[in-house]
C-alpha cells in the first residue's frame, strides 16, 4: 500500500480535510480532486488508500471529514469544504480551474448534485464530477433535489464519470446504470467488486468502518478507481 505523507488543515470552524499531493506528474499547477466520503460521519481516513493512489497519478486529492448528522444533512459542510478547495487549491500546488468533484456513497450523489445542479455559482461549479458507488434519485442535501430528475430535464453542464461495483450489497449497480441511461454523455466503469472495494478498502465488521484492502483483486479495483479520476481532470 502507498504509504505517501499527507498533511491535515482546517477548511472550516474545526473541520478537518486531508490533502494528498501529487507525487507524480508534470511540472505546474496540478489537477484537483475533492473527494467526498460516504454517510460515516467524519470518515475521511477511509479514502487515503484512493486519494494517495490518485495523487500517485499527479492529482493534488482534498478529503474533508463531513457529517450527514447535521441538521441540514451535512450541506454547509460540504459547501464550505468545496469553497476552501477553491481558495486554497493553489497554494498546495493545485490549479482550481480544474477541479474534479467527486464522492463515494452518499458523497458520491451530493458530488453530482452540486456539479451539474443548474442554480450552482458559477465561482463554485467544478471542471467534471464523479459518483462512485452512489445512488441518484433522492434528494440531495446540498440542492434539494434528486441529480437524476434535473440531469433528465436537461444536459449536464460538466461531463460525469461513474464507477460502481457489480458486487454491491449496500447501493446496487442499478443505480449507478440508470443514471447513465438518463446521461448518455456519461462514462460508466462497473468493477467486479463490492461497496467497500471500489475505493480500495473492505469493510471490517469488529472495526464497523472501511479499513485498506489488502488482496489483489481489490487494490486493482481501486487503481482503476483511480484512474477515473485522473481521467476526470484531464489526465491519462
Amino acid at each position: 500500500m502507498d504509504s505517501a505523507p499527507f498533511e491535515v488543515v482546517p477548511y472550516a470552524d474545526g473541520r478537518l480535510s486531508d490533502v494528498h499531493r501529487p507525487t507524480t506528474g508534470a511540472a505546474g499547477p496540478a489537477p484537483v480532486v475533492l473527494l467526498w466520503h460516504g454517510s460515516g460521519p467524519n470518515e475521511r481516513d477511509v479514502l487515503r488508500p484512493l486519494a494517495r493512489k490518485a495523487a500517485a497519478r499527479g492529482l493534488l486529492v482534498l478529503v474533508p471529514d463531513w457529517s450527514c448528522r447535521q441538521a441540514d444533512g451535512g450541506a454547509a459542510e460540504l459547501r464550505a469544504s468545496l469553497a476552501h478547495a477553491r481558495r486554497t487549491a493553489a497554494a498546495f500546488g493545485g490549479d482550481p480551474a480544474r477541479l474534479v468533484l467527486a464522492g463515494w456513497s452518499l458523497g458520491g450523489r451530493e458530488a453530482i448534485a452540486v456539479a451539474t445542479h443548474p442554480d450552482t455559482p458559477a465561482e463554485l461549479r467544478p471542471s467534471a464530477a464523479v459518483g462512485i458507488a452512489s445512488q441518484y434519485t433522492d434528494p440531495a442535501v446540498t440542492t434539494g433535489d434528486a441529480p437524476i430528475d434535473h440531469l433528465t430535464s436537461g444536459p449536464s453542464p460538466v461531463p460525469i464519470w461513474l464507477v460502481h461495483g457489480t458486487a454491491d450489497e449496500i447501493v446496487d449497480v442499478e443505480h449507478t446504470r440508470k443514471l447513465a441511461a438518463a446521461v448518455p454523455t456519461a462514462a460508466l466503469l462497473e468493477l467486479p467488486t463490492d461497496h467497500a472495494g471500489v475505493v480500495m478498502t473492505a469493510y471490517s465488521p469488529e472495526a464497523r468502518r472501511c479499513l485498506p484492502a489488502t488482496d489483489a483483486d481489490t487494490l486493482e479495483a481501486g487503481r482503476r478507481t483511480a484512474a477515473v479520476l485522473a481521467q476526470a481532470a484531464g489526465l491519462s
